[in-house]
């Protein structure tokens, strides 16, 4: 196509100006900043950090309440002085923790096993994947709150993560080029931010100050999760 582009301008030249172009003394070449090499594991190893810790987190966290439901032992907090903010608190701590753990092994194995190297902050990054795994276990808090059984919990935990994520969240196409109901879907679930802040960190050494607007995000996530959570799990039966 540059060719014919190329002899289409000099054939333009010849007829109106009489003369053909001369050469130029220099040439425009494309060069890429991040991944000059267009490697396809700089950007799907990360990117595959963000799916398993929307993933993991979300499931864990997902049977938490609809399981003292189904067990019976939701009445301890029906008859006992705990709240709701601190049921629901000590339901997520340690899923929370098991999580953090998780990322770590995550960025063992993305370095050392896939050559990804971490050109970034690793503080930014941890920053981030606490926010991000505090932000997925409070969403799976909030499924097992609306839901009745533990197969309903899981399978709206793997249906309602899984889309989002893979499909919506910048991992197969850049959340920019999204239009419509799919640019929506992927502003309305963490996993795009933390795609941003994970593949920032390793291919584009970003810091703190390069990823304050998906932490603000990450946060509001959190906030939204928790208030629906509480205001679906009620203190006493029906």
């Amino acid at each position: 196509m540059s060719g014919v582009h190329l002899s289409y301008l000099a054939d333009l030249s010849r007829r109106t100006l009489g003369t053909w172009p001369t050469l130029l003394p220099f040439d425009i070449e494309m060069r890429f900043r991040y991944n000059q090499d267009m490697e396809s594991v700089f950007a799907i190893v990360p990117g595959i950090i963000a799916l398993l810790l929307a993933l993991i987190p979300t499931v864990l966290t997902a049977v938490g309440v609809v399981r003292e439901k189904e067990m019976g032992s939701i009445t301890n907090l029906y008859v006992t002085p705990v709240t709701r903010l601190e049921f629901l608190l000590g339901k997520q701590l340690p899923y929370v923790s098991v999580s953090l753990i998780d990322f770590i092994a995550l960025v063992i194995l993305t370095i050392f096993v896939f050559g990804v190297p971490l050109k970034g902050s690793f503080l930014a990054l941890a920053a981030g994947a606490l926010l991000f795994v505090t932000a997925t276990t409070g969403f799976g808090l909030l499924i097992s709150c609306f839901t009745k059984s533990q197969i309903a919990a899981l399978f709206a935990a793997l249906i309602l993560t899984m889309l989002p994520s893979m499909m919506f969240s910048g991992m197969i196409r850049p959340v920019s080029s999204l239009t419509g109901g799919a640019a929506v879907m992927g502003k309305l679930f963490p996993s795009a931010y933390f795609h941003k802040i994970s593949v920032g960190t390793f291919t584009k050494a970003l810091g703190f100050g390069d990823l304050l607007a998906n932490y603000a995000a990450l946060g509001a996530f959190i906030a939204a999760f928790l208030a629906l959570s509480l205001l679906l799990l009620r203190k006493q039966e029906l």
